[in-house]
């Protein structure tokens, strides 16, 4: 007699991360992914085998956190955390307050006191700009401390790549906006025929003077918003 074979399936590995609900729902189906298991497995491992990284954990979705899967209006996108200690909290470009400006935020402001005649602010704490859409994101969402990249090609690429997807494809009407070779290589990942794009070279030193400087984003986002009968963004921190 032939004994009959059960297929029994093995249990589904999930991960819960600490994510903002509207997001966790848009992207429910990445956290079982490989992917994210093993980028989970990864920084656990970095964790055991003493390595610092940055953001702190509490601030690694803070983008998320601030901005809403609904809420957003424009994505900004950068490429890696800051590595310096303090200097990360979850939102591209962005310090917190007190902390000394990088950089590629100096050349920000710039831009933006041509642009719109906006004085530099006393801080590069950029949540004020995410609690109104602007939705802060990096690539790579942590990074070891003082080394820069440490944490890329590991699994968060894949997931803020499914970030970018699932807001073309669930949603109309967003800038975004791609400073840099890197942030207009995700430019396919866009349905432009639904969303508005606005590209030019990466505010960093290295780079500002060839395309950055004299782009206008920052005007040109609350002229498109305005066009959309959307608020336009308060740039000033202040």
């Amino acid at each position: 007699m032939m004994q009959e074979t059960l297929n029994v399936m093995p249990p589904v590995v999930t991960v819960d991360p600490k994510i903002e609900d509207s997001w966790k729902q848009a992207l429910t189906e990445e956290f079982s992914k490989e992917y994210f298991l093993r980028l989970k497995e990864f920084l656990l491992a970095e964790r055991k085998a003493g390595q610092v990284f940055y953001p702190p954990g509490s601030l690694i979705f803070n983008a998320f956190a601030c901005t809403p899967f609904h809420e957003v209006k424009i994505v900004l996108l950068g490429q890696d955390p800051y590595h310096g200690k303090g200097q990360a909290h979850g939102l591209c470009f962005s310090v917190p307050e007190r902390v000394s400006l990088p950089p590629s935020l100096v050349n920000i402001f710039k831009e933006l006191a041509s642009d719109l005649q906006i004085p530099d602010p006393r801080h590069g704490n950029l949540e004020k700009w995410a609690r109104q859409g602007v939705l802060l994101l990096n690539a790579t969402l942590t990074v070891r401390a003082n080394q820069a990249g440490s944490h890329q090609n590991k699994g968060w690429e894949d997931f803020t790549d499914a970030v970018i997807y699932s807001l073309s494809c669930q949603r109309t009407g967003i800038i975004f906006v791609l400073w840099g070779k890197y942030a207009k290589g995700k430019a396919s990942l866009i349905d432009a025929s639904k969303h508005h794009i606005l590209m030019a070279a990466h505010p960093s030193p290295f780079s500002a003077h060839h395309g950055f400087f004299g782009c206008r984003h920052f005007s040109r986002i609350n002229h498109l918003l305005t066009q959309m009968g959307k608020p336009a963004i308060v740039w000033a921190l202040d």
